[in-house]
């Protein structure tokens, strides 16, 4: 079985025992969490499309760690002009989540 769901503005589709990352969520590792917004759920026979989301359905998660995702350089020049150049780094904080469960209503 497996289900599609939303959260930090991206969707997912996750099935028992996946291990993936997340937009951070606040929670302590080893905590467990819950998405409720389920887009989707499929698996055995005809899927579940919700409109927009699907009644009653949820998806546990255990978070396993709090991590950061790789650096990412972003660089301004603006040609033949002196010292008009900018440099940054980002890195964004993720949650590392295992699905546990996922119910269907």
């Amino acid at each position: 079985m497996f289900a599609v769901i939303k959260t930090g503005g991206k969707q997912y589709k996750v099935a028992k025992d996946d291990v993936f990352n997340v937009e951070k969520i606040v929670a302590e590792e080893g905590a467990e969490i819950e998405f409720d917004q389920v887009l989707m759920l499929g698996g055995e026979g005809e899927p579940v499309v919700g409109a927009p989301l699907v009644e009653g359905a949820r998806v546990k998660a255990e978070v396993v760690a709090q991590t950061r995702g790789p650096k990412v350089i972003t660089f301004k020049k603006r040609r033949r002009k002196h010292s008009s150049a900018r440099k940054k780094g980002h890195r964004q904080h993720l949650t590392r989540v295992r699905i546990k469960e996922i119910i269907a209503n």
